[in-house]
């Protein structure tokens, strides 16, 4: 392909050498150009592409897209440009054929729920007869087939990579995280969003390397809009009117507080075999009894959020009903097959005190015979961090289970010792198993009737992190093959 072909709708000026240059690749890595390369000048925030500019020109690249000037061989095609970032997306989009126009795209934004939001959504859509790809937090889904992925939201030319994919492997609908660092790096630049959804917005990244302040942080949400069909927004979110404001479509809400086009009325938790979860009514422009096999009253919100989505798209009623009750996010609440029907056991990302204590109280208000968690403390991390732990856990749990969690260069016994703290100012019933595998043993031997047991801190993770190795390690294989082995299950 031509230089010249992918260049389309980029505004630029040639520096030096020629848009007819045939080119072979699209990188903004230095180490992967190849002969016939395009190599981006990417800025970012602990590296500049500039800098690498004459490595790429020596490599072979043919062609070079800049923002400043560079000191490369006149053989070289050089292309200067607002924004190398603004670049990429276009070019990218025009390298693989625009595949996102192919495709139903479904963006969701906020600072909490996007990923438990994306999988109900992908779940509701497959009921309904769909193949569908994922693109988010955990990794990128092609129906079932999972791709790993470096951001929440990739990099625009992998972007349009895994949609292209997507079209040659028959899907119709995707349904992705849009984050605020994507936004501002002109990652989802040129992709018009069948719909787009705004969950809430809070403090968060906040920091040099992500958002200067809460203002560019939130503004990053709202360019979303600009880009999509109608705006499904959370009115229960105060500064939910600010988000939307750039919508040039139809608004849609959702609330499990106020009148809305989609409302939750009569919320309630359900805990029974196999299920726990929430109920609710949905009324507005949808109706039924709705079940989501997904504890917390916060994933109303989410499943409010999901059906908008996927009504606005045309999923079925049906495909609504069975899919909530089917989603579930790996490593979040994410609900395993117990000792028993009458054991609940789950794995949660939890790791820190915030999100333990929110885990915990949450798994209390079921009012469980025994609410009883397992946890760790991560090496080379802050001491803090634990014993706010040994604080969350002391509060709720009427028994911890205290073991290896990622000890790194640490030793794991001198880790415990800061969490043992944080539980005994609470007087929390605890016992010691530093093999995690065996731990977890422990508690299916000793699992009573209407236990609640939360395995918490590895979430998805599947390895343990010590003394520099990774080796492989996954709470779910564990318990399947234990439950499988003491008990006979298939």
């Amino acid at each position: 392909m031509k230089l010249r072909e992918i260049l389309n709708g980029v505004e630029y000026s040639c520096g030096q050498g020629s848009e007819d240059t045939e080119i072979g690749s699209l990188v903004y890595d230095s180490r992967k150009v190849e002969k016939g390369s395009v190599f981006f000048c990417l800025k970012g925030v602990k590296t500049d592409g500039h800098v690498y500019a004459r490595q790429a020109a020596e490599a072979g690249a043919a062609a070079l897209i800049v923002e400043e000037p560079v000191d490369v061989p006149e053989s070289v095609t050089v292309i200067r440009v607002g924004s190398t970032r603004e670049a990429l997306a276009y070019m990218s989009i025009n390298w693989f054929g625009n595949p996102a126009s192919k495709l139903e795209i479904i963006g969701v934004t906020g600072t909490k729920g996007k990923t438990t939001t994306t999988h109900m959504i992908k779940k509701i859509l497959e009921e309904d007869g769909h193949k569908v790809g994922m693109i988010g937090t955990v990794g990128a889904f092609i129906g079932d087939e999972k791709y790993a992925t470096v951001n929440t939201t990739p990099e625009s030319y992998e972007l349009h990579q895994l949609f292209d994919r997507m079209v040659r492997e028959g899907c119709r609908y995707v349904v992705m995280e849009v984050s605020s660092q994507a936004i501002k790096h002109a990652r989802t630049l040129g992709i018009h969003f069948t719909c787009g959804v705004f969950l809430n917005i809070s403090q968060d990244h906040i920091s040099p390397g992500e958002h200067a302040t809460f203002e560019e942080y939130f503004g990053c949400k709202k360019e979303l809009f600009r880009q999509t069909g109608p705006a499904i927004v959370n009115i229960d979110d105060p500064r939910w009117k600010e988000a939307v404001e750039l919508a040039k479509d139809e608004i849609i809400t959702f609330s499990r507080r106020t009148k809305a086009d989609y409302m939750a009325e009569d919320i309630h938790n359900i805990w029974e075999p196999g299920l726990i979860g929430v109920t609710f009514r949905l009324d507005g422009r949808r109706t039924g009894q709705i079940c989501i096999n997904m504890p917390g009253d916060f994933n109303v919100e989410n499943a409010l959020a999901a059906i908008a989505a996927a009504a606005q798209v045309g999923a079925s009623d049906s495909a609504i009903l069975s899919g909530l009750r089917k989603a579930y996010v790996k490593g979040r609440t994410q609900l395993l097959s117990g000792p028993s029907s009458f054991t609940t056991m789950l794995i949660d990302y939890a790791h820190n005190a915030v999100s333990a204590e929110n885990l915990l109280s949450m798994l209390k208000s079921y009012h469980p015979e025994r609410l009883i968690v397992l946890f760790g403390g991560g090496g080379n991390r802050a001491k803090a961090r634990r014993y706010d732990m040994g604080l969350a856990a002391g509060k709720y749990a009427d028994l911890t289970v205290l073991t290896m969690d990622n000890p790194r260069d640490e030793e794991v016994e001198e880790i415990n010792k800061t969490i043992i703290e944080g539980l005994e100012v609470h007087h929390g019933k605890y016992i010691t198993i530093i093999d995690r595998e065996e731990a977890i043993h422990y508690l299916l031997d000793n699992a009573r009737k209407g236990d609640i047991i939360a395995l918490i801190g590895k979430g998805h993770e599947e390895y343990q992190e010590i003394k520099g190795k990774k080796y492989h390690f996954s709470e779910e294989e564990v318990v399947e093959e234990y439950c499988r082995k003491k008990f006979g299950r298939n």
